[in-house]
């Protein structure tokens, strides 16, 4: 994904939750290979090749993810798009079988916008299995997913760049946060005309699923809030 990854595990004794922390960065790694557009043999490119011509079976993190690309597309109306313009109802999504199909030749996929936060969620996730009680996840700062609290604090604290002098600050237990920003574009793109200043130099999403955060927070940084609707459990910091 382009991009540094970093599990924080405060612990007494930090062997014992070493290898929490070691399946968790690998859960990282794995989807970074499955998501990859550049990789040959990653699933994404496997859906590129096959999914036209037959369903492709994939597994049900896969397809959470596929349908919560769908859902923040149709609700954000088109805002969020990973599918590059091809727009996602060229995307057939079968969640009781688990497959997906594409009905257009040559439609594309692209989950710069939502990846990272789907490995932060899949990753700690295997934290909470192993026990893991506190930690902090994050994907080149600008997806986070915090797990309980830090020792001696109510929550584990995230500095928004770029949001003032001094920036804010955001208390973070069992929530995560999402933040896009004009300074580095490269996974959103707009085929819209929007007026330059009416476009958001930031937007940061808290809530419960950090996929959900990166998504809306593409959204946001494309559309404004004028518009868009988040859900419940989910708020948005702007910075015009």
């Amino acid at each position: 994904m382009g991009t540094r990854f970093e599990v924080v595990l405060p612990a007494d004794d930090p062997e014992a939750v070493r290898p929490a922390g070691e399946a968790a960065l690998a859960e990282l790694e794995e989807w970074d290979g499955r998501l990859s557009r550049f990789t040959p043999d990653s699933l994404l490119q496997h859906i590129h090749r096959a999914a036209f011509d037959a369903p492709v079976t994939v597994d049900r993190d896969m397809m959470a993810l596929l349908v919560d690309c769908a859902t923040v597309w149709e609700q954000s109306g088109g805002a969020f798009d990973p599918s590059l313009g091809s727009g996602m109802d060229a995307v057939e999504l079968d969640p009781v079988a688990c497959t997906i199909r594409l009905t257009r030749p040559g439609v594309r996929l692209d989950f710069g916008g939502i990846g990272k936060g789907h490995a932060l969620d899949c990753a700690a996730r295997i934290l909470r299995q192993a026990g893991i009680s506190s930690a902090l996840l994050h994907g080149g700062t600008s997806s986070v997913h915090a797990i309980g609290t830090p020792p001696d604090a109510p929550g584990w604290k995230i500095a928004i760049a770029g949001s003032g002098d001094p920036p804010q600050v955001v208390a973070l237990s069992d929530r995560s946060l999402g933040a896009s920003s004009n300074a580095a574009r490269e996974h959103v793109l707009d085929l819209r005309p929007v007026k330059a200043a009416a476009r958001p130099r930031l937007a940061v999403v808290t809530g419960p699923t950090a996929r959900l955060c990166d998504a809306w927070a593409t959204a946001a940084l494309v559309e404004g809030m004028g518009t868009l609707a988040l859900p419940d459990q989910y708020e948005a910091i702007i910075v015009m």
